[in-house]
């Protein structure tokens, strides 16, 4: 099954293992918390580790050189400890430098690799909205470990 930038095979994501849950795809679980961090400041304060978290996990969405980009700007900020508005300015910085990050190729053409995460959107939806930012920070510190064993 092919649902907005994700492929979901006996129930599970082929490129992140996300189990369906609930009948929602990985895809469909990563617009809940979305819709949470509108409730909540301080979860939308967490936006950014959010979405590339996921996206880091679905390589897919981007060009090579944008995958590149996207997971060292989250090295880097997540190592430098930066703040969101320091984040933004770098990443300006950085997608100017590397031109195209999003994958150019048609979503039913995209060739997509499996890798195993320690934790994926999975974890953050079957937590829920009282649990996300907890849920969102240990995230953010697994992909982090996950991206040091590669």
């Amino acid at each position: 099954m092919v649902n907005n930038d994700t492929v979901m095979e006996n129930g599970k994501c082929i490129e992140c293992g996300a189990n369906q849950v609930e009948g929602y795809s990985c895809y469909e679980m990563f617009q809940f918390p979305l819709v949470w961090e509108h409730n909540d400041p301080k979860l939308y304060a967490l936006h950014f580790w959010l979405v590339s978290c996921y996206m880091i996990q679905h390589p897919s969405n981007y060009t090579k050189d944008g995958y590149k980009q996207l997971v060292n700007l989250f090295i880097e900020a997540y190592d430098g400890e930066w703040g969101t508005k320091y984040i933004l300015i770098k990443n300006r910085e950085y997608v100017k430098n590397v031109g195209k990050i999003t994958n150019p190729t048609p979503n039913e053409d995209r060739i997509r690799i499996y890798r195993k995460w320690s934790m994926t959107v999975e974890d953050i939806f079957k937590c829920g909205e009282v649990n996300a930012i907890n849920s969102i920070n240990k995230w953010k510190e697994q992909i982090r470990i996950d991206l040091n064993e590669n």
